[in-house]
């Protein structure tokens, strides 16, 4: 996780991600700071094994809160960095976090898909991906921000295979990114079907999940705004599974998905509501999983 310096809203971003909202207040740093700091706490009381870099002031990169997106580890042992849309968001891949990562990891190797900015084409990581590692599956959709050319490149480096798909939220706006509509788990995937109008799409979404083993549970539209599928499953020291969500994201569920969920993973979840809307991100967009 990556403790922000100067959290704002980011107007580079906000071109395609209708989640964020402006505010004119001069608060938000600070507010987003409490919220973070609380999210550590709450993670930290229920014993995950956390690495915590603190973000310095210079460069500016309002959104390194959401390190999920410009890398991901690998139990392969692969550390990938990805090319990002925002300009101030390539700036997140600061020396030291760089180094910080190949140093206290074990990451073997790198692979670099940066170059594909150059090209204007895009991967932003477990943003723009959801990626169901035990069965190598990168469910993805499309969007301004996830380029089906970097997707091939990344899928043909780390042996997944893609489904890929278009998705639009209720205004007919395509869903920036994978992660805000779905979250694949151990044994559950929480899912926004219907934000797939095409039908044979949607099947095909559903019933790869299916034939994967998972039960699917279905959000809706409207769930889905409140950050109902940007939530990820890990699990702490002793081997326990945790699905982490913000407190909005919670409420948005009904009693039946909330039993659901909580039958094979314990729900831990909190106020995040500054970075949700400054932001345009919710808990598992800060969530960068380490595997060593």
């Amino acid at each position: 996780m990556v403790r922000p310096a100067r959290f704002a809203f980011n107007e580079e971003t906000a071109q395609n991600n209708c989640f964020q909202q402006p505010s004119g207040s001069v608060s938000v740093a600070n507010k987003a700071l409490d919220e973070f700091d609380a999210f550590v706490g709450l993670l930290r009381a229920n014993d995950v094994d956390l690495t915590i870099i603190q973000d310095s002031p210079e460069p500016w990169t309002p959104d390194s809160i959401f390190p999920n997106n410009w890398f991901s580890s690998h139990i392969t042992g692969e550390l990938v960095l990805y090319p990002m849309f925002a300009m101030n968001r390539r700036k997140e891949r600061k020396k030291e976090v760089l180094d910080l990562l190949r140093r206290t990891m074990n990451h073997r190797k790198v692979v670099d898909l940066t170059a594909w900015e150059a090209e204007d084409e895009f991967l932003e990581g477990t943003g723009s991906m959801v990626l169901d590692r035990d069965r190598q599956l990168a469910y993805c959709c499309r969007s301004a921000r996830t380029s089906e050319k970097v997707l091939a490149a990344f899928c043909s480096r780390m042996n997944f295979d893609a489904i890929r798909f278009d998705a639009v939220d209720a205004e007919g706006n395509a869903v920036y990114h994978t992660n805000v509509m779905m979250a694949v788990g151990t044994q559950l995937a929480v899912i926004c079907l219907e934000a797939i109008r095409n039908v044979e799409e949607r099947r095909k979404v559903e019933s790869r999940l299916i034939l994967s083993g998972k039960i699917v549970v279905e959000i809706t539209l409207d769930q889905m705004n409140r950050f109902a599928g940007n939530m990820l499953e890990i699990k702490n020291r002793s081997g326990h599974p945790l699905m982490v969500m913000s407190a909005s994201a919670r409420n948005a569920l009904a009693p039946d998905q909330e039993r659901l969920i909580s039958t094979f993973t314990r729900i831990v979840s909190t106020d995040l509501q500054t970075i949700e809307t400054i932001g345009g991100g919710s808990a598992r967009c800060m969530l960068a999983e380490i595997f060593c």
